[in-house]
């Protein structure tokens, strides 16, 4: 008798494959003695749309909502369902005596598998493989391991509510908002909190009020020395007439030092990574989005097998992982990183409260590197770099504290208080993980770490200069995607109640979303025109702001997705069944359609263009994609797209900005915002000639060309040439 073995995609279903002797190929499946693996693509089986209820579900109208059936319905997807009925087939076979679920370890792998399993009506005994990397090491331990799989009927029980929960609202609340305003509006537990964030912040920008502050330096023995308000201990003020007050006062006298402290200070490497931070960091570093940090993270998991599973939100390991400290400082061991790791691994692994706490860790513990071993060079350069700022960071955590001298120097001029601090490096600690210095956030902008000469209580100096300095306050930044996804893990300082209990709610469920979905929230609010990019900031559209207008106002709150992820918590720890949150939320669904029903508001088109859509002839939208602009049919059954220009990495001889490519008449033509126009024949040939168009793979091949060259012998053709001849004894 036989296991048969779901993994959730094809890649790690081949790993699993070849580390339990599965060589054997057959229909959408691997084969061995003792266990045939198979795999599905994502989700093979989902909620069915609303016309496979009722017929009347067909067509877009109120007087059909709310759509609430009784029993929710699984549907084989139609693009995958080749792959299905593979699936379905081994799950059939009477050699196979129990299966293991082998899916993403979390609460969307543990519903990939199960819904193939209702739907195929399969009754066999479960057990359940829980692993957070796909090396073959952790594969081999986690079948020597494999859990009962009736433990994680909770969990699966929570991911039905959290889908069943999301289909009742989300299109409930999405045909209510379309049928009643005749336009494309949609809403979502996380999207439409999401959304007015960024509203508020745009608010807070619009009315905010600069005003204007002051402050004054000294410079006194080769030293930039700060004006520190006496009572509020400020360096500046809003107050103009009392700083230049100060600063003829202090016009021709001396300076004398006061005070001289020393203080030795620690500072402790930042914490090991999640999704979200990882996200985060590599927006500010790199420009990349969250979605495109989450498929390299992907890729480096599953194809490399060099980071451990992507999908966490604990910044901790666990006790359990410490012994394997050594064995992943040798796998990244190599190149930039060989000889602190190496050093590392050589000393006795010290580890602290800091990152190991096994509280804290949920279902997966923090992002670090694998046992595997490591090939740089078969990495992309995006990979490279995120790799990088993982091995790094857990190199760092390692390490010692950074240990520095703090010298804060006070000073006296003319009665008034002046400041100057520095710092003097006695142990560089956990910074030797890093090249550059990494970017600290300074606690006040006006006074900063300089090199401060040797000084003595009681030491007089001449004052060089006085500078007066102003500025503006600043109003709020506009959000990018690293700050948004901030606060979409955060969003207790937008919530509209001051309630307590709701913001330790958030705290504890991690905000808005969760580190799987955050990315692809964003990237949905993106591709359905709610929110634009211009350079890095993010903008609201009309159309966002008018749905804003328009839907519940219950739905805008963060409050409303900490309570659900509370209650799904609660349900995958078994402590309440699913049944009775699904049974509110009917009752809320019928809520909100009452609440659009009743709704006054009205929503006009204001990107309407002149041109006709060749479907339905009706008048197409202008609209900003996130990279692209384009045409779209303002009716949701037409659908009609199409791209007008699209931004590219193509950079403008004159000004070096990018380029926009737009699609005129027979050819392609490059615009850029200095004005400056080319066709992209023109543009292929003048790069071409530049010597451009050549890519790593062909530097690769022609270095490793060289490199075989070399080994050769140097009458390589000449040897070749005389070892033809016969010579006759």
């Amino acid at each position: 008798m036989k296991s048969l073995v779901i993994a959730e995609k094809p890649s790690v279903a081949r790993d699993i494959a070849r580390v339990l002797h599965c060589g054997q190929k057959g229909n959408g499946c691997l084969e061995g003695n003792r266990y045939v693996v198979t795999w599905a693509l994502g989700h093979l089986v989902t909620l069915a749309d609303p016309e496979e209820y009722d017929k009347k579900y067909t067509k877009w109208e109120m007087s059909t909502l709310p759509m609430i059936p009784k029993e929710m319905k699984l549907v084989v997807i139609r693009q995958t369902s080749k792959q299905y009925q593979a699936v379905k087939t081994q799950l059939g076979r009477k050699d196979v005596q129990e299966v293991i679920i082998a899916t993403d370890a979390g609460r969307e792998g543990e519903l990939v598998a199960r819904w193939i399993l209702e739907k195929a009506n399969c009754q066999k005994p479960l057990k359940r493989l829980w692993i957070s990397s796909v090396t073959d090491k952790a594969i081999r331990e986690g079948f020597s391991n494999l859990r009962d799989g009736k433990e994680y009927l909770p969990l699966y029980g929570a991911a039905v509510a959290r889908a069943e929960a999301d289909w009742l609202v989300g299109i409930n609340g999405t045909r209510a908002l379309t049928c009643k305003y005749n336009a494309q509006l949609s809403c979502g537990r996380v999207q439409t909190p999401t959304l007015a964030m960024v509203a508020k912040r745009e608010e807070e920008i619009r009315s905010f009020q600069p005003k204007e502050y002051y402050g004054l330096a000294v410079y006194a023995g080769g030293v930039k020395w700060n004006w520190q308000d006496n009572k509020s201990k400020n360096f500046r003020t809003f107050k103009k007439e009392q700083v230049l007050q100060i600063e003829k006062e202090a016009n021709g006298k001396v300076l004398r030092i006061v005070q001289v402290e020393k203080k030795d200070k620690k500072s402790y490497a930042p914490g090991l990574y999640d999704l979200t931070t990882l996200q985060r960091e590599a927006n500010q570093r790199y420009g990349l989005s969250a979605k495109e940090t989450l498929n390299i993270m992907q890729r480096l998991y599953e194809n490399h097998k060099v980071l451990t599973y992507p999908r966490t939100d604990s910044r901790y390991i666990g006790k359990d992982i410490v012994p394997t400290i050594k064995e992943r400082l040798q796998a990244c061991g190599i190149g930039p990183y060989r000889k602190l790791a190496g050093s590392l691994a050589a000393k006795q692994i010290r580890v602290n409260g800091s990152f190991v706490d096994d509280k804290k860790v949920s279902d997966h513990h923090a992002i670090i590197p694998t046992e595997q071993f490591v090939q740089l060079d078969h990495m992309s350069s995006e990979e490279r770099k995120i790799y990088d700022m993982v091995v790094r960071r857990f190199l760092s955590v390692l390490c010692p504290p950074f240990e520095y001298e703090q010298v804060t120097m006070e000073a006296e001029v003319a009665g008034h208080r002046f400041l100057a601090k520095g710092k003097i490096v006695k142990n560089q600690g956990w910074k030797m993980a890093y090249e550059q210095e990494l970017e600290e956030e300074a606690e006040d902008e006006e006074i900063r770490d300089q090199i401060l000469p040797p000084r003595k209580v009681g030491e007089e100096l001449s004052v060089d200069r006085i500078d007066f300095t102003s500025g503006k306050t600043k109003p709020p930044a506009r959000f990018n995607e690293a700050s948004l996804l901030a606060a979409m893990e955060n969003p207790v300082r937008f919530m509209q109640t001051k309630d307590a209990q709701a913001a330790k709610m958030l705290g504890e469920t991690g905000g808005l979303g969760t580190v799987a979905t955050r990315a692809d929230i964003i990237e949905k609010l993106f591709h359905s025109f709610l929110m634009e990019k211009r350079g890095q900031e993010i903008y609201l559209t009309s159309k966002a702001r008018q749905l804003l207008e328009l839907v519940p106002e219950d739905l805008k709150k963060p409050e409303l997705t900490a309570d659900w992820e509370m209650k799904l918590s609660h349900i995958a720890k078994g402590k309440m069944k699913k049944e009775v949150f699904l049974k509110s939320i009917r009752g809320y669904t019928k809520e909100i359609v009452q609440e659009i029903k009743d709704g006054d508001g009205t929503f006009r088109h204001d990107n309407l263009t002149n041109k006709i859509c060749p479907n339905c002839g009706k008048r197409l939208l202008a609209v900003n994609g996130k990279n692209s602009k384009m045409l779209v049919c303002q009716d949701r059954e037409c659908g009609y797209r199409e791209t007008v220009s699209r931004t590219t990495n193509a950079r403008c001889p004159r000004c070096h900005k990018r380029m926009e490519l737009y699609v005129k008449g027979k050819e392609e033509t490059f615009i850029c915002v200095c004005g400056y126009k080319e066709k992209l024949s023109s543009f292929q040939a003048r790069r071409e000639k530049e010597g451009a168009g050549v890519t790593k793979k062909d530097v690769q091949r022609y270095l490793n060309q060289q490199k075989k060259e070399t080994q050769e012998p140097v009458n390589n053709a000449f040897a070749q040439a005389l070892a033809g001849i016969k010579l006759e004894q």
